[in-house]
């Protein structure tokens, strides 16, 4: 994760920002919107998703050896467009991303496994008018790993979410991807500074 410009950094380190989160069990895994799609640079990837991507394979491997709770997002729209809101006002091509679409599926590499939610959502939080926050409840989860794409986008919506229902996010760096670098890398900061924990997969794994 960058560090950001020093005096960035300063300012807000002389306000307060930027406290450590602990890492409370139970854990539980949310991996956002690793689809073909997004995985694919001539549709909407591009940049550092496929590194995350093969990041995420071992990160995922840990947390089904220990039985943690994991969920997975997609974008899915309605075939005809029924439910085209502003986020696909904005991003026409979003439209696409239909249930049976191969861009709106999971990479193979990460596909769920039994017992593993599959959120459909057609807005960038995972949690917005999904069943996510009572899931993840359910299973007494209190500290939410969180992997996927894109960091400046999907991630991080679904990162102040997660905040605001009372879980505490560990954004797992080098499991988060984005287009562009620069939105990837202003995204880290600042949810290290407000909202997450923000460790990579090396030294997620040590505090664990």
């Amino acid at each position: 994760m960058t560090a950001g410009r020093g005096d960035d950094v300063a300012v807000y380190a002389r306000q307060g920002f930027g406290a450590g989160l602990q890492l409370e069990p139970p854990f539980g895994l949310l991996i956002v919107d690793f689809v073909n799609g997004f995985a694919d640079p001539e549709l909407f990837g591009g940049g550092n998703i496929p590194d995350a991507i093969a990041a995420t394979q071992p990160l995922l491997d840990v947390v089904r050896e220990r039985n943690w709770p994991v969920a997975h997002t997609r974008i899915v729209y309605a075939d005809d467009g029924a439910d085209a809101n502003v986020f696909s006002a904005k991003v026409p091509g979003l439209l696409r991303l239909t249930e049976d679409a191969h861009a709106s599926a999971i990479v193979p590499q990460l596909a769920p496994q039994a017992g593993e939610l599959v959120v459909r959502k057609n807005v960038p939080s995972a949690f917005f008018g999904t069943s996510l926050a009572p899931w993840l409840t359910q299973r007494g989860v209190r500290t939410l790993l969180i992997a996927g794409c894109v960091t400046s986008g999907c991630v991080r919506a679904s990162v102040v979410d997660a905040m605001c229902w009372g879980f505490r996010p560990v954004v797992v760096a080098d499991c988060v991807g984005d287009r562009a670098l620069g939105p990837h890398e202003a995204s880290l900061f600042d949810m290290a500074q407000k909202y997450a924990e923000v460790l990579d997969r090396a030294a997620l794994m040590r505090r664990l």
